[in-house]
């Protein structure tokens, strides 16, 4: 065999060889202090968006102020260094920060939402017994039922010819349809084309029913909401030249319209509510005289032990709600917050707002340990002081610093239908006075 030696004639295929081998890349060049500045300022606005998710103890909220630098610095890194470990471990704090910030989720149990179905099978019951009671009254006013429409002329119709005869309305919007005239406060339905009815909403006779609706809300159907559309019974009275135009300052003309006097509501599929001089604020609900008894069968707490905790507390107001139990719902406040003369329609005021959110907000609630400080008086079972106080000492500062008041502070955690936590944890205050139990102060803090 000959060997070669090398010489020129070697020469092309080193060079050869040569041109196929890996050369060292610029752009793959790791400029490692570079990355360690991008890495810390990119903690930076991670560490800044970890502190905003933390100070929202679950919730959300719309603006957050170090999330996007957060994100896009995070996202920055990862493309360009993808393997590198300090960048996955930013990473994957930034995931769980960002997972954060879209609020807690947690497990829906079926006796949170059991309230909704109780409250649709009396709705329902109440709505049965209401369109039998309905189809009855409007029977026994049937030979004086005339056709609400075409609306009767008053130009060629006389007063004498439909005065104490009843019309029918429906779709009656209230408070839309609302306004104040130069003779009274009314109800438009109508047009200028057709004529206008003048429905009156300041006499008994609108307040008695509407009254009796309001509390069908109140103790059986919240989802009845502030713009109800109204089945009108009711009785022409008279006949009037009005402008319907809600403004103080009218626009256009006054029309003549036919007056009338209500003497039944009816909210389809839910309530029918009737005018009756003789009953308490004038009016009443058909099944009203029934609620009672049959809501008693479902509350699922019906007292308040003597030796509650602040927390049970605060369920049982909860569970108050959200069964609609009023007297329950009462029982868990101040006694001091319920006197004055304004205290009533307060108090009334706050569980309508209660009822309301736990029917579009929220279904249920979860509460955190009291934090539980004495405000007044000597707290003899502060293990600190009595250190320093032997029994003569603590005898005098208990019977002259006056009756003991003890403050508890319970977080409540809103949760809605699908899980998710409703905004941020809201505080709570409760008081006890001495030896007795504990009662809720603020009654009108959300949940």
């Amino acid at each position: 065999m000959k060997i070669l030696k090398p010489g020129l004639a070697a020469i092309p295929l080193i060079l050869g060889l040569t041109a196929f081998a890996p050369l060292p890349c610029a752009a793959e060049t790791v400029d490692y202090a570079k990355m360690k500045r991008e890495i810390g300022q990119a903690d930076y606005y991670v560490k800044e968006f970890e502190k905003e998710v933390a100070l929202q103890h679950g919730g959300e909220k719309m603006v957050w102020r170090s999330k996007n630098d957060a994100l896009r610095k995070v996202q920055a890194l990862k493309e360009k260094y993808p393997d590198d470990p300090e960048v996955e471990a930013l990473f994957q704090r930034t995931k769980t920060a960002l997972m954060k910030s879209k609020g807690d989720y947690t497990e829906v149990h079926p006796e949170w939402v059991a309230y909704k179905k109780k409250e649709e099978e009396l709705r329902k019951t109440v709505s049965e017994i209401g369109d039998r009671e309905w189809d009855r009254f409007l029977s026994s006013h049937k030979a004086d039922i005339i056709p609400a429409a075409p609306i009767p002329n008053p130009d060629s119709v006389s007063i004498a010819d439909v005065r104490d005869k009843y019309v029918l309305l429906e779709n009656v919007e209230y408070p839309s349809n609302q306004f104040y005239g130069l003779t009274g406060e009314y109800l438009w339905q109508g047009k200028p084309s057709l004529g206008y009815y003048f429905i009156n909403i300041s006499e008994r006779n609108w307040l008695g029913p509407y009254e009796a609706v309001k509390r069908f809300r109140r103790t059986v159907d919240s989802s009845i909401g502030d713009t109800v559309r109204f089945t009108v019974l009711g009785k022409i009275t008279e006949v009037v030249a009005e402008n319907p135009d809600p403004a103080k300052k009218k626009i256009g003309v006054p029309h003549l319209g036919w007056v009338v006097m209500p003497v039944a509501l009816k909210v389809p599929g839910h309530v029918s509510a009737f005018y009756k001089e003789a009953a308490d604020s004038s009016g009443y609900y058909a099944g009203e005289d029934q609620i009672k008894q049959i809501k008693e069968g479902w509350y699922s707490i019906k007292s308040i032990p003597a030796n509650v905790t602040p927390e049970k507390l605060m369920e049982i107001f909860m569970t108050a709600i959200k069964e609609k139990n009023f007297d329950l719902y009462m029982d868990c406040i101040n006694p001091d917050r319920k006197v004055g003369p304004r205290a009533p329609d307060q108090v009334r005021y706050h569980w309508d707002l209660h009822q309301e959110r736990f029917q579009k907000e929220y279904v249920h609630a979860t509460f955190d340990k009291a934090e539980i400080k004495v405000i007044k008086g000597f707290d003899n079972s502060d293990e600190t002081e009595n250190f320093f106080l032997d029994d003569e000492q603590r005898a005098i500062l208990s019977k002259t610093q006056g009756e003991v008041v003890k403050q508890a502070i319970v977080n409540s955690r809103a949760f809605n239908e699908n899980g998710k936590q409703i905004g941020s944890p809201h505080p709570h205050v409760l008081i006890k006075k001495g030896n007795g139990r504990w009662y809720v102060e603020d009654y009108a803090a959300r949940f």
